[in-house]
């Protein structure tokens, strides 16, 4: 025989993908029948085939659950090693300037609405010149028709600009400056909760999000509606409390701190994990260490260390690529205004970024075809892209020679 008794034994214990242990056998085949015999052509065979029933999350497609909105997505990592011949985007590391006279958010500059902005210093925010939401509008009539229904849509829109000078973004401000960003988050909050039922502070970073002012800044959308994201993660963690008496999130959050394969950083009081249902390619959440309902409820400790882990993820996310890296990003929390009163505690604060780069810089992941018409699909794992996420520096690319 071509192989003795220990030699098979050594083959089997290599763990090989079945394609190797096919070709090897192709080629044991090829071989005059005196040197092999048949038996070991068989078991070279059956080694193939009962590797093809060794499941691997890193090789193999499979579809997970995300218990927050009771939703499967379809996970393909063999589509990774696919060549890329789709769209490529441009990647655009213009400089921009500190101050432009014609940006609308640049201090002292004159917006679209005819008002002229301080010359403010820090953050600054103002009522959204061009609103989805307005609040002194008629309501619809009720439909006794179940196909045609329509509601009532109440609110407010502002804009936050994070910081006076439109060539810095959050990873780059110092930690005091993102501490600012984040107690002018929570004022907005405050007063805007008392009249409105859910209050959506987002980021679209970067104009691959459709963004098209450099300058650092946010929007807060408040309406007097629960909006489709919300209602359904409350419903989804009401369920989960009900039948587990516990919140979902604080569950979940203390499972991955145990398993760590998912964790991106963390530190005192936050944790950043790649979530175990993450649809888009290097998704995380900003998830709390002790329960919190609402970014209300955050003391000045938690604020801190927030600004810590927000510095440090979203210098990681510029790290990656080396590029000022595009994400929507919000925060969600128990709803507010006339729910305010209500038993909330199935909710936990917690904070979203939804990138869209999938290989580098130049190719992002698209959300067609079978997601927009089946369910949410991805290639690359959750595991490895908290795995490249997390041997990231946590020194901005642009400042390592400074430090």
């Amino acid at each position: 025989m071509l192989l003795d008794s220990d030699d098979q034994q050594n083959l089997n214990a290599t763990g090989l993908p079945q394609t190797i242990l096919y070709i090897f056998l192709d080629s044991v085949q090829s071989v005059e029948s005196r040197f092999v015999s048949v038996n070991f052509q068989l078991h070279c065979r059956r080694l193939a085939e009962a590797n093809i029933m060794d499941f691997r999350a890193e090789d193999h497609q499979h579809i997970r659950y995300n218990p927050l909105k009771g939703e499967w997505i379809l996970v393909s990592p063999h589509r990774m090693k696919r060549p890329w011949s789709g769209q490529v985007e441009d990647v655009t590391e213009d400089d921009v300037p500190e101050f432009d006279p014609q940006n609308p958010l640049c201090p002292g500059v004159k917006r679209a609405s005819g008002e002229v902005n301080p010359k403010y210093e820090s953050t600054f925010a103002f009522p959204n010149d061009f609103p989805a939401l307005l609040d002194d509008v008629p309501s619809p009539s009720e439909s006794d028709d179940p196909l045609f229904q329509m509601g009532s849509a109440k609110g407010h829109c502002r804009v936050l600009c994070f910081h006076p000078k439109s060539n810095v973004t959050l990873p780059v401000m110092t930690l005091q400056e993102i501490r600012t960003v984040i107690d002018r988050w929570i004022e907005e909050m405050q007063t805007l909760s008392e009249k409105f039922d859910w209050v959506q502070i987002f980021e679209n970073k970067g104009s691959m999000m459709g963004c098209s002012n450099p300058h650092p800044h946010c929007q807060i959308w408040s309406s007097s509606f629960l909006p489709n994201e919300a209602r359904i993660k409350d419903q989804y963690q009401r369920e989960y409390f009900q039948k587990y008496n516990k919140p979902l999130l604080m569950d979940y959050v203390k499972k991955e701190i145990n398993k760590k394969e998912r964790i991106v950083v963390e530190n005192c009081h936050w944790v950043v994990v790649v979530p175990f249902w993450a649809t888009w390619p290097f998704e995380t959440m900003i998830l709390p260490k002790e329960h919190f309902k609402r970014f209300t409820d955050l003391k000045n400790i938690h604020k801190d260390s927030l600004a810590d882990i927000i510095k440090k993820i979203t210098t990681k996310y510029d790290n990656l690529f080396r590029v000022s890296f595009p994400y929507s990003m919000g925060w969600h929390g128990a709803p507010t205004g006339s729910k305010m009163k209500e038993d909330a505690n199935h909710w936990v604060f917690h904070g979203i970024y939804y990138p869209p780069l999938l290989r580098s810089a130049t190719v992002k992941k698209f959300m067609v075809g079978y997601e927009l018409l089946a369910q949410a699909q991805r290639d690359l794992t959750p595991e490895q892209a908290a795995e490249r996420l997390r041997n990231l520096s946590t020194v901005h690319y642009k400042q390592e020679n400074k430090e």
